[in-house]
């Protein structure tokens, strides 16, 4: 059939993966680096990944493509969406908390680790777990722990870890942070990102996670650049 569907400009799309998180049916992947319809049976025309893009790579066109498959958007939705905190199969995605010992920096060479929970990547980690309560929650773009040195002192300490990469994972992270956030009282969020475009679909996640909660917590953006330097930090309500 002749239908209205969306339209995706490689040539334009910078990896960032918004339109993917924004894409509540399911549509759009993020494959080698770019955004991808790979299911055009789940896309319903309507456009909601269109103000999403920042490079304007998404457009509308008229041509045939499968219909609308809404009982298979609902399906996919449903099967996301069963609960997560009893870990089936893998050992390592087991939710646990991370005692830490305190250690005097003038008595040992070591540098301790902040880090007080497990799994950390946002896929992995359960939607309920007791060191959400009350938790400061750190979400934070993989790379930065990387490019920022003090990390674990200035950002993992005394908060609850999750992290993860908008441009590898062709996952729409919105959905499962804004399900902790709803589930759990969470006192503030933190987001640390790259200065790279990419990133910006991780704070585009978070935004609408918070939206989606319906609960008004302190958000706090900080941006780091590839070279180590924190640029600034920006605090939302």
């Amino acid at each position: 059939m002749k239908r209205r569907i969306i339209r995706i400009d490689e040539e334009k799309c910078n990896g960032c993966g918004a339109c993917a998180a924004a894409c509540h049916e399911g549509a759009i992947e993020m494959i080698d680096g770019k955004a991808r319809l790979t299911r055009e049976n789940y896309c319903d025309g309507l456009g909601d990944c269109l103000p999403a893009c920042p490079m304007d790579a998404i457009s509308f066109e008229e041509r045939e493509a499968p219909a609308y498959d809404e009982a298979a958007v609902l399906a996919a939705k449903a099967k996301k969406a069963k609960p997560q905190s009893v870990p089936h199969g893998c050992p390592g995605s087991a939710a646990r908390m991370i005692k830490r010992d305190a250690v005097c920096p003038t008595t040992s060479a070591a540098v301790q680790s902040e880090l007080t929970n497990f799994p950390v990547q946002i896929k992995l980690a359960p939607v309920n777990a007791p060191y959400f309560h009350q938790a400061d929650l750190l979400i934070a773009a993989d790379c930065t722990a990387y490019a920022y040195g003090n990390f674990h002192r200035e950002f993992i300490r005394g908060r609850v870890t999750l992290i993860g990469c908008p441009k590898l994972d062709a996952v729409d992270y919105a959905e499962k942070l804004a399900a902790i956030l709803a589930a759990n009282e969470i006192r503030s969020v933190t987001l640390v990102r790259m200065s790279v475009p990419c990133c910006g679909g991780l704070e585009h996640a978070a935004r609408r996670a918070l939206q989606a909660s319906g609960k008004q917590i302190p958000f706090d953006v900080v941006t780091v650049t590839p070279s180590g330097e924190k640029l600034d930090t920006s605090r939302f309500f």
